[in-house]
């Protein structure tokens, strides 16, 4: 299955979760326009399941997911579609914002 790291930060009404898959926390993706850092500080909350990760991510305002395995099991859960993905290297990165 996998783990993935979820961090839930709440302000005012809204919740953003960013997830990342567990093995890019702290890594430095390469192949974009800019390098982007999956920063301990941003992504670094617990370590959890995919389940539980898109359990949060449900419940939440903004999304950010980087990862193959949290991209792909928000595919499946039709959180978000392949359009909506950009890709950092080979690593997939998406946004969701619920209005």
């Amino acid at each position: 299955m996998g783990e993935v790291y979820v961090n839930t930060i709440r302000q005012n009404r809204d919740t953003l979760v960013a997830v990342c898959d567990a093995e890019l926390l702290g890594c430095t993706l390469e192949g974009g326009r800019v390098p982007f850092e999956v920063s301990e500080r941003f992504y670094g909350g617990s370590l959890s399941s995919l389940e539980e990760a898109l359990e949060a991510m449900r419940k939440a305002s903004i999304c950010n997911i980087v990862g193959k395995k949290i991209v792909e099991a928000a595919i499946g859960k039709k959180m978000i579609q392949k359009t909506a993905i950009i890709y950092i290297g080979d690593i997939p990165h998406a946004q969701i914002i619920h209005l």
